[in-house]
């Protein structure tokens, strides 16, 4: 294991092992003006959101690592406090990533990129027509945490208005993260898609008390077939299956005929039985795979 102590490497080295390390991060597309009116467009990976209520979004813009300068969008929220955060979906990372160019301070990134400009209706900064989410934001404070290349400056923004394109939510109304195809960034030149494979549902433990790892049986516990994963979602279940359940299952072909070949090898029974309740676990089946694992 690689230890490393920040007191004793480069700012620009431990900036590498932290945005490799906190990935993936959301992108905050912040679109601001100056007390000109001159607009300003530019991506921030150091981004998330931290209330609902009141709605707080906070980006940082951090100072340049190798000569300690601030970058326009810092200096634009210092003068005219508003701000709008759009979301990046994968069909504009491109131009997206255009705009994190060093342009001056004259050059609107809007034209640069080939984004289009849309008048905001709460505050003065324009917001992207392509993103499929806009927060209009008013900054509410602007934290300074160090004055050294690398340190970042948290943009506290409070959402005045959303803005959300119909088609990507789904039957409830809610936001459907394949329509929305966010992207995140990662450490270097990397960044990952929000889709396809890459999304899969964890059922929330919010409404129930699961029982926990700790009392699932040594014998699961400690088996070589089952993964931290598995054993994190059969302790999510709110009660074990009744003997008399266990029994029953018994009964289902897969189950009996290990059951039954392995009759006379306890281990060869166990590790068959644990190799068929990891297949249920990946179908998310976990009551099935919680009566499959409680044969003896």
């Amino acid at each position: 294991m690689l230890s490393v102590d920040p007191a004793n490497t480069s700012t620009s080295d431990f900036h590498r092992y932290l945005l490799g390390a906190v990935a993936p991060r959301p992108i905050a597309f912040a679109s601001t003006i100056d007390d000109e009116g001159k607009v300003n467009l530019s991506p921030f990976s150091f981004f998330n959101a931290f209330s609902a209520n009141p709605p707080i979004l906070v980006f940082s813009p951090a100072r340049r690592v190798r000569d300690n300068t601030t970058k326009h969008t810092l200096e634009n929220v210092q003068s005219v406090p508003e701000v709008v955060i759009n979301i990046v979906s994968f069909d504009l990372v491109e131009q997206m990533s255009l705009t994190s160019t060093e342009y001056d301070k004259n050059t609107n990134e809007f034209v640069k990129s080939g984004l289009t400009q849309l008048t905001s209706e709460k505050v003065r900064p324009p917001r992207v027509e392509e993103s499929k989410v806009s927060f209009e934001c008013k900054v509410r404070e602007v934290i300074a945490l160090g004055d050294q290349g690398g340190a970042g400056n948290l943009v506290i923004c409070e959402v005045l208005l959303a803005h959300i394109q119909e088609d990507i939510l789904d039957d409830q109304g809610r936001i459907d993260p394949r329509k929305l195809d966010a992207v995140a960034r990662l450490g270097g030149d990397w960044y990952c898609r929000a889709n396809g494979e890459a999304l899969f549902q964890i059922a929330k433990p919010l409404q129930k008390k699961g029982i926990g790892v700790d009392k699932i049986p040594i014998a699961i516990r400690s088996s070589e077939i089952l993964s931290g994963n598995d054993l994190g979602r059969l302790g999510n279940t709110e009660r074990l299956p009744t003997d008399k359940e266990v029994e029953d299952f018994a009964k289902e072909p897969e189950v009996s005929a290990i059951l039954e070949y392995f009759a006379d090898n306890s281990d060869s029974r166990q590790n068959e039985l644990h190799k068929l309740a990891k297949i249920y676990l990946d179908h998310d089946e976990v009551w099935c795979a919680w009566m499959i694992l409680l044969q003896v």
